[in-house]
């Protein structure tokens, strides 16, 4: 089980307790990727790559949803492109 944030919103300590509330999780996937033949500068290396990857997708995800509210917006006022 995931421990949840200690209060609702911002708090001086959220960022730390996120991060001790995933480290058993981490833990147990590097653990579970060395049995399985990966090395620890693969693991951390890969594990890099994928973070760089998810930021990018989620920044492209979102001038993507951009584009469509201004799309969607045009039609509404009855400007077509």
């Amino acid at each position: 089980m995931i421990t949840p944030p200690k209060r609702q919103g911002d708090y001086l300590d959220r960022s730390i307790d996120c991060q001790e509330a995933m480290e058993p999780g981490f833990q147990a996937t590097v653990d579970c990727m060395l049995d399985a033949g990966w090395t620890r500068g693969e693991i951390l290396g890969s594990l890099k790559r994928l973070i760089a990857a998810d930021n990018m997708t989620q920044k492209e995800n979102a001038k993507t949803e951009a584009e469509l509210a201004i799309a969607r917006a045009m039609i509404r006022a009855g400007r077509m492109f």
